[in-house]
């Protein structure tokens, strides 16, 4: 029979009641029932509210696409192309946005400190696993601040010299019996750039002397003119001047020829299998993004890839279409952000 308070007489004639036994204990199960309660109600929620921002991911415009360079940079023509197709696919407003600067740490960061819904993507180069090393300090953790989406696509690097080069033979015969005496174009010191030119170098075993250039055009101009010896960059940047006959190109620094140059040798078949750079392009989320938007927005990107137009568009620019998977991408990453840690290691560089 359940125990029941009882009522005995008070001084002041009325009275109170008598707490059953026990009543400390009944009333500290009841507050962990309602903790529990509060507890698995609070996680349906941050499961629907999940479940349903991924569910009904995107439902208001526009999609931002932050490309950390300038206007008519890979970078740039990348989010674009790709990502108005993702648009069209998803029926949203996509609006590409510029934010170079700081070796393309200022977009990065905005894109890492933005909300993680989905509305906010990043398209950077291989800068995105490079600052992790040559940067001493970031405006966000460059590890645990975002998440790849996708891989889009491989663009080769090309050894380009002035005209007195005819191949990569006659260029590493010259650095070697004039050390020190040959420039190298750079496109910002800490870049992909950088460190591609000097992974050469160390592979062929000559030295030149760095000359830096805020961007491509300029460092290709002075290459044309015979004010530089050489310079490392993505095909369409030098392959216009190097039709023209006004520079040369001596090597693909990748592990297979480009399309765009088939008849020119990489590195490893010249005989320097050390001296190729992995040069890509991903698109990436604010790391608290809901797993499920990351992984509709890889199916999306991955069916942009598979468009005709688009395929012709990146073939165009050299660049060679590699599709993964979030986790695919994101175990590339990983290993892309260790071999440029060595690469640092290995030049001395400092982190600035």
């Amino acid at each position: 029979m359940p125990r029941i308070a009882t009522l005995r007489p008070q001084a002041g004639g009325g009275s109170r009641p008598r707490p059953r036994r026990g009543g400390g204990m009944l009333m500290a199960r009841a507050l962990g029932a309602r903790k529990t309660a509060w507890l698995a109600a609070a996680l349906v929620w941050a499961l629907t509210a999940n479940g349903v921002a991924a569910e009904d991911w995107p439902t208001r415009q526009p999609i931002r696409v932050i490309a950390p360079a300038s206007a008519g940079s890979t970078s740039d023509i990348m989010a674009r192309i790709v990502f108005e197709q993702v648009g069209r696919q998803l029926g949203q407003t996509v609006v590409v946005e510029n934010r170079g600067g700081a070796g393309t740490t200022t977009g990065m960061a905005a894109v890492a400190k933005s909300a993680p819904d989905g509305y906010t993507i990043l398209v950077n180069s291989t800068s995105y696993v490079v600052v992790a090393s040559t940067y001493a300090k970031l405006p966000y953790d460059p590890y645990d601040d975002m998440a790849g989406i996708a891989l889009l696509a491989h663009f080769p690097f090309v050894v380009a010299t002035s005209r007195k080069y005819k191949t990569l033979a006659d260029l590493v015969t010259a650095g070697r019996t004039q050390p020190a005496s040959l420039s190298s174009g750079s496109v910002g010191i800490g870049s992909s750039g950088h460190l591609a030119i000097e992974r050469f170098l160390h592979a062929t075993k000559f030295r030149a002397t760095l000359v830096p250039f805020r961007g491509a055009p300029e460092a290709v101009t002075e290459l044309a003119a015979g004010r530089l010896d050489m310079y490392a960059g993505v095909l369409p940047n030098v392959l216009e001047l190097a039709k023209a006959g006004e520079i040369n190109l001596v090597a693909v620094m990748s592990p297979r020829r480009s399309s765009l140059v088939p008849d020119m040798p990489t590195t490893l078949e010249a005989g320097y299998p050390d001296a190729d750079y992995n040069f890509w392009m991903g698109s990436y989320l604010p790391a608290k993004t809901p797993r499920p938007i990351i992984e509709r927005l890889n199916a999306e990107v991955a069916k942009a890839l598979q468009d005709d137009g688009l395929k012709t568009k990146i073939a165009q620019l050299g660049g060679e279409i590699e599709t993964m998977s979030v986790g695919q991408f994101n175990d590339f990453i990983a290993k892309e952000r260790a071999v440029n840690a060595e690469i640092v290691q290995l030049i001395g560089y400092q982190p600035q």
